[in-house]
């Protein structure tokens, strides 16, 4: 048995390359999930009462809820009592220069493909030598962040970047007016959970009028054994306010599932946008199933003021398991939501995944674009909600659903809810499924293609609309993605 799970690790390696495991000295929460250890994560996080008593509130209530089974996934029994809720790496003294850090952490951010720039920053060298970009890192690290950067630059245009544990203390009455109003903390079973252990993840604040000067980005890396993840985001944009938001995220290769339950709650006020991106690239198991981030989140935006928007766009290639629905409630006259997204799976992973789109406020719109690539033995599921309320007047919807096989064995779901209770909207709904015939493999291999190559030309042709959709950087990425996602899925 150990020889052939080396042999799946082996053949997994040549197209994960962010599997590897880095032998960082760190603290942990004593093993298991109870009161103490929610008294745990707030203590070491320094956080004031009110945000203990808040954190006890959804524990109390979690352990009165049962774990959901209506997705169309298999999810094995998860023991939440054998898990590290709380893990960092030893606290270490401000370092002046790159030669006196941890060469094991600067080994992690090099492979990561951090650069050496950031690779200061997030180190805490401060040599003032470092030079500016366009995009500001917050590096969380299983339960904590390390760093954020370009702080002065952003603090300057009035922009607030932080860690959330940051944002608890240094700025308590903004994280209160707007924790837990998009995502309450009974909303569903993990993210009632969240709500309990969450430990760190990003706050990010834009001032009514300013366009953020760069793209900010958070990169989440779960590097202990044992360990779940349990990160949250809150983004607030101000009244006629613009940010880009870009997500990242890698895991180690082991043969032991680990959890990552997060929760992301968009604010969006009058005139403001949010563009959120997001390349979703854990650990998604070997060939046979074994392995692999169980990735159970919740995100959602408030759209509360007039003409807001909120744009969703997610390429899904990691995880064993992926659950989540980026969603946007419609409350502002004239607010509009986007998703677009592209949920490829492969070997034995499963993926449910779609949104929802709630319009209350008069005039709003909505589009929803996803593309779905099924390849190996896997299951791949769109679930979407489109609700109208009575209120909602002269809504207009677009929702086109495509999936693609590339296997005789995989799955393909679509399952749409619609619901209109105003007579005024207008709503569309279009979905395709279709294989990739003999003509187009021939078409493209006769050009001098091999199988794979063509495979990849094909799905990337396939997912344009979405990935068009992506920062440049992150576009270019991604289409790097689909590609190795899908090695070996041909023949």
């Amino acid at each position: 048995m150990a020889t052939k799970n080396a042999e799946a690790h082996a053949a997994v390696a040549k197209t994960y390359e962010w599997g590897f495991s880095s032998d960082i000295e760190q603290d942990f929460a004593p093993k298991g999930l109870s009161e103490d250890t929610v008294r745990y994560i707030s203590a070491k996080k320094n956080e004031p009462q009110w945000m203990l008593d808040w954190r006890l509130k959804a524990f109390a209530l979690w352990q009165t809820l049962e774990a959901p089974d209506w997705a169309k996934l298999n999810v094995p029994p998860i023991d939440y009592q054998d898990a590290y809720y709380y893990a960092e790496p030893k606290a270490k003294p401000k370092l002046g220069s790159l030669d006196e850090v941890d060469p094991e952490i600067l080994r992690v951010y090099e492979k990561l493909g951090i650069p050496i720039a950031e690779q200061k920053m997030l180190a805490g060298v401060d040599d003032g030598e470092t030079p500016q970009r366009r995009v500001a890192v917050d590096a969380v690290f299983d339960s904590v962040s390390v760093a954020t950067t370009f702080r002065k630059e952003l603090e300057a245009a009035g922009v607030i970047f932080r860690s959330i544990s940051e944002a608890i203390r240094e700025y308590p009455d903004l994280v209160r007016k707007w924790l837990g109003k998009v995502v309450p903390q009974r909303d569903n079973y993990f993210a009632t959970l969240n709500s309990a252990v969450f430990s760190d993840g990003t706050f990010v604040y834009i001032p009514e009028g300013v366009r953020c000067p760069m793209e900010l980005s958070t990169y989440f890396r779960i590097n202990a054994e044992n360990t779940g993840q349990f990160e949250r985001t809150l983004i607030v944009a101000d009244k006629g306010s613009y940010v880009s938001y870009l997500e990242g995220c890698t895991a180690p290769m082991r043969d032991e599932n680990q959890l990552h339950a997060a929760v992301v709650e968009l604010v969006v006020l009058d005139d403001a946008e949010i563009k959120y991106s997001t390349v979703q690239n854990w650990y998604p198991g070997d060939e046979n199933g074994v392995g692999g981030i169980y990735n159970f989140v919740t995100k959602r935006a408030l759209c509360q003021g007039r003409n807001s928007k909120v744009s969703w766009t997610q390429v899904e290639t990691g995880s064993a398991i992926t659950w989540k629905y980026p969603s946007c409630v419609l409350a502002g006259d004239g607010s509009v939501g986007e998703f677009y997204s592209v949920a490829v799976t492969n070997n034995r992973q499963q993926a449910d995944t779609g949104t929802k789109m709630i319009h209350l406020g008069k005039n709003t719109k909505s589009t929803i674009v996803s593309k779905g690539i099924s390849a190996g033995r896997s299951d791949n599921t769109y679930r979407g909600l489109v609700r109208v309320a009575p209120t909602a007047e002269n809504v207009r919807n677009f929702t086109q659903c495509d999936s693609l096989l590339l296997s005789d064995q995989c799955g393909a779901h679509t399952v749409p809810y619609i619901e209109v209770k105003n007579p005024s909207a207008q709503i569309e709904h279009e979905a395709t499924t279709s294989k990739i015939s003999e003509d187009q493999l021939f078409y493209a291999m006769s050009r001098g293609l091999d199988a794979e190559a063509a495979v990849a030309l094909i799905v990337n042709g396939f997912a344009r609309e979405v990935l068009q959709q992506l920062p440049m950087e992150f576009a270019v990425e991604a289409q790097k993605l689909l590609g190795i996602s899908l090695e070996g899925s041909v023949g």
